[in-house]
Order: C-alpha cells, then sequence, then structure tokens
C-alpha cells in the first residue's frame, strides 16, 4: 500500500489528465491510473478542434459557448505548437432544405414563416455576430464575407455556391494535448500509471481504498471518476455507489481521404438533416471529414465508424464538392464515443455537450465528471477543484490560464522562427521535418536534437522523418508503450508510412520494453 493522496483519478483521456495537472499545481498530492493508453479513447478521437460550438447557438446553449469561446484564445497562448488559429468558410447553399428541430430553427419558422426549411441568411449571419462577440478577441480575427467565384476557397465547390461567410476557430492535436497535460502533472509531482484499470474502489474510514487488476493498492482522500465513456461502469461496478444519474454515449465517426483541396482553411458545411459537417486539412496530404452523431450501444471501446456512417459521410460532402468522395477513397476512419450527461433529449444531436459535475458526499468525497467539449477542459478542471475545496482546504487558487504546456513557451505566431531557428542548429533537417517537430514539440524539439549533426545522429531512420530518438522520447517521456501509441496519439506518421514501416516501429518499441 502506497502512501495516501489528496486524489486518486481514474481516466486518462483530457478531463482526467487536466484535473491531475490543475490540481498538483494547486501543491496537493495526485495519483492517476487509465486502463489503456492516455487519450486511447474519446480524447484521440475528436474533430480536433478548440470551438465555441457555432451550431450549439440553434440549442441555446449560450454559457457553454461563451466559455469556450473566451477559452479558444486562453489556450492558444498555452500551447502554440499543437493549437493554431484557422478560418472557417460557411458556404451558403441556395437549395438547402432541412427539417428543423432546434429551438432556434423552430423560433425562425414562426417569425420567418418564407424561411420554414432553412437557415436563412440573415439567421446565420446573426448567429456569426454572437460567435464574434460572445467571447474576448484579440488574436482571432471576425466574420467576413465572401464572393466563391474565382477564389481558393470556392475552387473545390460546386457552381451553384457563389457566396459564404468566413469565421475563425481554432486546430488542436487533441492525442499530444493529453500527452501534454499529463506530462505537466508529473513534473508537478502527480504519479501517472498507464496500462493499469481499476478493479474496486471502497471507502475506508476517512478516504478511498483504490485496487487495480494487477492488485496495486492505493490510499487517497478524494475519489474522480474522470473514466469517460466507463464513468457509469466506474460508479455501477467498481465504486459500487447509488446513482440516478446516466450517461449518453453518442458516437462520432471521421473519415480520412485524400485532400480535397489546396488551401489552409476548413469548411463548414450544412446538411439537409439539420447537422453540420466539418472537411478540414489534415496532415498536408489528407482531408479530415466529421463527425455523425449517433446513439452508441455496446462496449465503449467497441466504437468503429461503421459502413452507412461512411456512406452518409462521402454523400454530405459530395453535395458540396465538385470531385464526389466515395467510400473508396476513404484511407482510414476513427470514431469516439461521448459520454454525455443524459438530459433526456430526443436524439444524440440534441443532447447537450456541456459538463456536468456530481459530487457525492455520502462518505469521503467522489466526484464523477459526465461530457464536456475538449475546449473547456481546463475550465472543466478549475470547476472540479473548487467542488472539491471543502475537501480540500489546503489546496491552492486557480493557476493555469496563461501557464504554457510543456515545449508551449513562445508567441502565438512564433511557429515558423521556431522551425528557422531549428533548420539553422540542424541543417539536415528538411522544411517540413522540421516544421513538424516544432508542431508537436515546440522548444522541447531543440532539446530533443541537442547535439546531433546529421541525421545519422538521431539513430535508425523508421520513414516518414521518424527517427529512433523521437520514438524513444516518446516512449521515455511520453508513456508510449506500442507501436499504435506512437504512430497514432503521439503522432499521426501512420498515415505516411508503409505496412512494413509501421511492423518495424512495433518490433522496435516491443524490444526496447523487453530489454528494458
Amino acid at each position: 500500500m502506497s502512501a495516501s493522496t489528496d486524489l486518486f483519478i481514474i481516466g486518462g483521456g483530457i478531463n482526467g489528465t487536466g484535473i491531475a495537472r490543475d490540481a498538483a499545481g494547486r501543491g496537493l498530492s495526485v495519483r492517476l491510473a487509465e486502463q489503456g493508453d492516455l487519450a486511447g479513447a474519446t480524447s484521440s478521437a475528436s474533430t480536433k478542434l478548440f470551438h465555441g460550438g457555432l451550431r450549439y447557438l440553434e440549442f441555446m446553449e449560450l454559457r457553454l459557448v461563451r466559455e469556450a469561446l473566451r477559452e479558444r484564445e486562453v489556450l492558444l497562448r498555452a500551447m502554440p505548437h499543437i493549437a493554431w488559429p484557422m478560418r472557417f468558410v460557411l458556404p451558403l447553399d441556395p437549395l438547402m432544405r432541412f427539417e428543423g428541430r432546434t429551438p432556434v430553427s423552430r423560433l425562425m419558422s414562426v417569425v420567418m414563416p418564407w424561411a420554414r426549411g432553412r437557415r436563412p441568411r440573415l439567421m446565420i449571419r446573426a448567429g456569426l455576430f454572437l460567435y464574434d462577440n460572445l467571447g474576448a478577441r484579440t488574436i482571432l480575427p471576425g466574420t467576413s464575407a465572401l464572393r466563391l467565384k474565382g477564389t481558393p476557397e470556392g475552387a473545390p465547390l460546386q457552381d451553384r455556391l457563389a457566396r459564404a461567410y468566413e469565421y475563425s476557430d481554432c486546430w488542436v492535436d487533441d492525442a499530444r494535448l493529453v500527452v501534454l497535460n499529463a506530462r505537466d502533472a508529473a513534473a508537478r509531482g502527480t504519479d501517472i500509471i498507464v496500462g493499469a484499470r481499476v478493479v474496486e474502489a471502497r471507502r475506508d474510514g476517512d478516504g478511498w481504498t483504490v485496487r487495480l487488476a494487477d492488485d496495486r493498492s492505493f490510499r487517497a482522500k478524494v475519489l474522480v471518476n474522470a473514466a469517460g465513456p466507463w464513468v457509469g461502469d466506474v460508479i455501477r461496478d467498481v465504486a459500487h455507489l447509488p446513482s440516478t444519474e446516466r450517461v449518453r454515449l453518442v458516437r462520432g465517426s471521421h473519415i480520412i481521404v485524400p485532400k480535397l483541396f489546396d488551401h489552409a482553411k476548413s469548411y463548414f458545411l450544412q446538411g439537409q438533416d439539420g447537422r453540420i459537417v466539418f472537411a478540414i486539412p489534415y496532415e498536408n496530404d489528407f482531408t479530415l471529414i466529421g463527425t455523425t452523431d449517433v446513439d452508441h450501444t455496446g462496449p465503449a471501446n467497441a466504437a468503429v465508424c461503421t459502413p452507412d456512417e461512411i456512406a452518409y459521410l462521402c454523400r454530405f460532402v459530395s453535395g458540396y464538392f465538385r470531385r464526389p468522395v466515395t467510400p473508396a477513397d476513404v484511407v482510414r476512419t476513427f470514431s469516439g464515443v461521448r459520454p454525455l450527461y443524459d438530459d433526456g433529449a430526443s436524439s444524440a444531436t440534441a443532447a447537450t455537450r456541456d459538463y456536468v459535475l456530481s459530487l457525492d458526499e455520502s462518505g469521503p468525497a467522489c466526484l464523477h465528471v459526465f461530457g464536456g467539449k475538449i475546449t473547456t477542459y481546463r475550465r472543466l478542471a478549475e470547476a472540479a477543484l473548487a467542488k472539491l475545496a471543502p475537501h480540500l482546504p489546503h489546496a491552492g487558487g486557480d493557476w493555469t490560464a496563461g501557464v504554457p504546456l510543456p515545449g508551449g513557451d513562445f508567441p502565438v505566431d512564433g511557429a515558423r522562427a521556431l522551425a528557422d531557428a531549428l533548420r539553422r542548429d540542424h541543417p539536415f533537417l528538411t522544411p517540413g521535418w522540421a516544421n513538424r517537430l516544432v508542431r508537436a514539440y515546440g522548444t522541447e524539439a531543440a532539446v530533443m536534437l541537442d547535439g546531433a549533426t546529421t541525421a545519422q545522429d538521431l539513430g535508425r531512420d523508421f520513414g516518414a522523418t521518424l527517427t529512433e530518438t523521437e520514438l524513444a522520447w516518446m516512449m521515455t517521456r511520453e508513456w508510449a508503450k506500442s507501436g499504435e501509441d506512437a504512430l497514432w496519439r503521439r503522432s499521426k506518421l501512420g498515415l505516411h508510412m508503409t505496412p512494413d514501416q509501421v511492423a518495424a516501429v512495433d518490433d522496435f518499441v516491443s524490444s526496447r520494453r523487453a530489454a528494458a
């Protein structure tokens, strides 16, 4: 039995690692256990955006949208290597009709009966006005109108699409965000345990005893259930707590296809079913398309993009782009299960995306985390610590706003200068290689390459600019335990590698772990 900690956190996704980092920075002792890999489930299967959620305005989720919009620039400043501003093109489709189901669309059908079955231009512009002004913007530019004919933005679109609006949100590497929060938490004293499933948590005197599948046991004053899609399983089967609260599992699936356009902006596309889908530049050579909203049944770790979802996303974007997208074009899919709070909404699309923190004080405290958006993870962590404050009276105050994550200590617009400096110090780097390292590691890229004067100094070349030095960094500093961890969560280099190269990475990681 190890020494007792203030917090034991179940779950190594963005909510668990965000709470761990915040708590450790307040001077609390923290231990976190993740059953698989960090960001191994929902937190690596997002649409990779820091965004306010323009669509959520239709559901009157004003508090959530306002909080998320204000967070975008706070987060940009803390992680300019893994997050950056992105412009989104919203084409105005004169033929679009949909069945309105949202509170705003129902109201508009009364106020503007002539626009029934549409999101009229006035409604879209009003929503974008709110989007620009609900949050305090100093970095991100506001909305502008576009005439698409003869422009790079209009070139890949069908001829009927003549006008559009363009607005701002942000891109983020979701899985690296989780890993960097875990690294910062560990640097502040958190014990991060990866590949360790919690099988029992029971109240024991004035605290909790937590047992892992390998029979290790730990003590803690407070238990935090941030298990994501498994939050209900932890309540019922691990902690054996009575609860009437339920989680609603909603699957979001994405497809990746060869790139559909050559510029760096994304598209926000409206569907006849009232949903929206993004088409986003991805890994230089690809376009990321998503997401769906489908109630998920069965195990959370069995989420896959079904043939119906693939066909749906292909049909959706083919209604906008000149070049049709077919299932045969899809090079990879991924799906995540959102653990939303079950608010009784009639559809998966209408279910709230806001987070709910439920505190059980019938004995030593236990906090259950439902839902949440990746954009508001930092605020969720602050709210969680505020809720637990009576049980942790020696904790410090809020501190994370403006404090960079590892490698993020450079200006928001400084990535290019950092890549140029990296190439000056290591002339063997190609521009693309240097830029990739900066976008993954920021100022720590120079630490990784320290002393290297040739590419051979970095050890074995696995392809796609992945070297033995970088792979060892992922294993020793970022908890990577398999080739999949390295190629699909610590990076996305698996998209650029051959099957033989992927197998070589798997073999290297396995051999190194066996020798450790």
